[in-house]
């Protein structure tokens, strides 16, 4: 537990900027600065963050908030753990009580995940530098591979002990739960079938059998990583998400899996991690460019060798998932493979996804025999900075080199010209597919009007492509929609396909945006009310005694929490509704209240007129007043639908006539005290 002194102190140091900068590129825009935003595929700019408001928003998806929020939303965490990620990086000392097992007990499981994850990737370090198995093999295997010490400090690379259970029974003697252990793959249940493979839970991982455990051993685990080389692998903000287990070189030999990697979890999908991102991602933003390499062995070597922003995806297929990420950080990609042809395919197969994310796309394939980790050793790293300088190239030359020239069957030469006009295709910026397609033209000598048809007939199939997935995923929404009520979908019930604030009237949000705004505002001084008392009123309190008189409640439960929250605090002294519901643990809150709280004139630094009392007060009353009229109006409309479904119902139609004559009497009222003349 963090005591309010302490959550103070670290909500006065954290500073916007400096942690959306950890995860996003900014460029300055006026008297704030702008970037792409984390939480959407985003191309153009959108994501705006205020230093003077010490927030951050989203204009296109509407996420944002405070420095808590945007951690809990970006990294999804929770609001302690966001707390913990603050006053780490801005050096806050918190004394926190040692966790009972009730609390342990009632600790997430996502959060008990990661705190396994990082106590087993000290274990390993330390078996590493301490143990004399380690020190003797371990170490000495990445001795034998050339990498310094403060490398393996920089990554945390570890050994796992050959003993079948030694981390496990390490784990169980600090209290860490057997079903965290498995569920983050570090141990694993022992099976007597020999088949078992390691795409299931129960696999064994050494691709060896074994027996079933004696009685006297009943529950119990065996390691997943046994006698291999750790590698740690961290998510963009430094937490261990899974680990990677390499066979040393004396036992590769008839061993069919070298690495072992840990299974898909709550905390780790393996398409959506990049290993090295946390140590590179400063790296990159300062060169504005990544490098992407095959294996975890790459990325070290090349860190070692002094070019850091370098990351891999470890041999899986690259995910727009793990493209977006990047594209957080940089335009620009080199993808580094080796020249062999499961380097030519690995190079191959990501360019279109890279080029359709807006990414720009050079490849450099490195001579035969050499992989980054060797070729790295070989040379110092200006040699090797200038051999990627010189050798890399766009990808239309590395295209072209490999499908086109020299190639004369026509055939064949039509299928190669097809598929990289239609990589061209998918390039979101107009100008830079034209600059590609003329270039490409001049290459090959073909008419450039030839291959602009060609490129217009793909882009055409594209965009009928996408127009029918949206189709297929509308109609999937309407049958699980309509599966789930058990009855048909109508307009009067639209799908959940938005945030409920969007489903909630503009008067509503309006009303709403107030409370968040200008809740501990006075804007009634010494009101007389029926009973004859004299009080003072504030923005929120006028909004919820109004509604209260009639039992009025919002639409959305969240709204109706937010107001609650303004009348309770409104008195506290210090109390600012707008920093208090932006910075609110609960991130719904959080997200909702910087959405209200920023207008995109605001964030552009022009000048905005201050609000009068009397202003003030005027846009509250008619606000509120607009509001009762809505819900009336509303009403009305329900009573009529009722009058056409219930006409063979005398009785019923007399009562709904008296309430429809009632109740636009009501509105009538109501409009002639906001100045209008309705007449129906």
């Amino acid at each position: 537990m963090i005591d309010r002194a302490t959550v103070d102190k670290i909500m006065d140091a954290a500073r916007i900027v400096d942690v959306v900068g950890e995860f996003v590129t900014l460029k300055k825009s006026g008297v704030n600065y702008k970037g792409l935003c984390p939480f959407h595929d985003d191309r153009n700019p959108s994501f705006m963050v205020s230093p003077s408001k010490n927030i951050c928003h989203c204009f296109v998806c509407g996420k944002g908030g405070t420095p808590t929020s945007f951690l809990m939303e970006h990294e999804q965490i929770t609001y302690p753990e966001a707390l913990r990620w603050l006053a780490k990086k801005y050096n806050i000392e918190i004394v926190e009580k040692e966790l009972t097992d009730e609390e342990r007990e009632a600790q997430s499981e996502r959060e008990s995940m990661f705190i396994v994850n990082e106590w087993a990737k000290d274990w390993f370090h330390q078996i590493l530098l301490n143990d004399p198995d380690g020190i003797a093999i371990g170490r000495q295997y990445f001795r034998s591979r050339g990498i310094r010490d403060d490398i393996i400090e920089k990554f945390q690379l570890g050994y796992a002990p050959q003993k079948r259970d030694a981390l496990y029974s390490a784990a169980t003697q600090k209290g860490y739960k057997k079903e965290f252990l498995v569920k983050t793959g570090l141990c694993y249940k022992p099976t007597s079938n020999p088949s078992q493979g390691e795409g299931s839970s129960n696999g064994n991982p050494q691709g060896n059998h074994l027996p079933s455990l004696g009685e006297g051993s009943e529950g119990a685990l065996v390691d997943r990583y046994r006698g291999r080389a750790i590698f740690p692998w961290f998510n963009v903000s430094g937490k261990v998400v899974a680990f990677g287990g390499r066979v040393l070189d004396s036992r590769t030999k008839g061993v069919a899996q070298k690495y072992v990697n840990s299974p898909d979890s709550d905390i780790y999908h393996k398409e959506r991690e990049l290993y090295g991102i946390y140590q590179a991602k400063k790296a990159i933003v300062k060169e504005d460019r990544v490098f992407m390499v095959e294996g975890y062995t790459d990325v070290i070597a090349m860190h070692q060798a002094g070019i850091e922003n370098v990351v891999a995806n470890s041999g899986t297929a690259l995910s727009v998932y793990q493209i977006r990420m990047l594209h957080r950080f940089t335009n620009n990609i080199t993808l580094l493979y080796d020249g062999d042809e499961a380097g030519i395919h690995a190079a191959m197969r990501g360019t279109d996804m890279l080029l359709e994310e807006g990414l720009n796309i050079k490849v450099l394939l490195l001579p035969d025999g050499d992989d980054p980790d060797s070729f790295a050793r070989k040379h110092s790293t200006e040699e090797l900075r200038k051999y990627i300088e010189d050798h890399q190239t766009d990808f239309i030359t590395f295209k072209s080199r490999l499908t086109v020239e020299g190639v004369t069957d026509p055939v064949k030469r039509s299928e190669a010209i097809g598929g990289i006009v239609k990589s061209i295709s998918v390039i979101p910026d107009q100008i830079l597919r034209s600059t590609y397609l003329t270039d490409f033209s001049h290459r090959i000598h073909m008419k450039e009007q030839t291959l602009i048809a060609e490129m217009n007939k793909y882009i055409h199939q594209g965009i009928e492509d996408k127009a029918k997935e949206r189709e297929r995923e509308n109609r999937v929404n309407e049958q699980a929609f309509a599966s789930e009520t058990q009855q048909p979908t109508t307009p009067a019930e639209p799908l959940a396909l938005h945030t409920p604030q969007e489903q909630a009237s503009q008067l509503e949000l309006m009303l709403i945006r107030e409370v968040v705004r200008n809740g501990e505002k006075v804007i009634f001084d010494n009101l007389e009310t029926d009973d004859g008392q004299v009080v003072t009123m504030t923005v929120a309190e006028y909004i919820h005694f109004d509604l209260s008189q009639d039992g009025l409640l919002f639409t959305v439960p969240l709204h109706n929490q937010i107001l609650a929250e303004a009348v309770g605090h409104v008195h506290d002294e210090g109390f600012r509704a707008e920093t208090y519901f932006c910075a609110h643990h609960n991130l719904e809150i959080s997200q909702l209240a910087t959405r209200l709280a920023i207008d995109r004139h605001q964030l552009g630094g022009r000048f905005v007129i201050e609000d009068t009392e009397d202003s003030l007060r005027q846009r509250v009353l008619h606000l509120v007043m607009d509001f009762r009229l809505d819900i009336v109006e509303a009403r009305l409309k329900e009573i009529q639908r009722e009058l056409q479904q219930v006409s063979s119902d005398a009785p019923r139609v007399m009562e709904l006539l008296k309430e429809h004559k009632e109740t636009k009497e009501l509105r009538d009222a109501l409009a002639k005290r906001l100045g209008s003349d309705l007449l129906v």
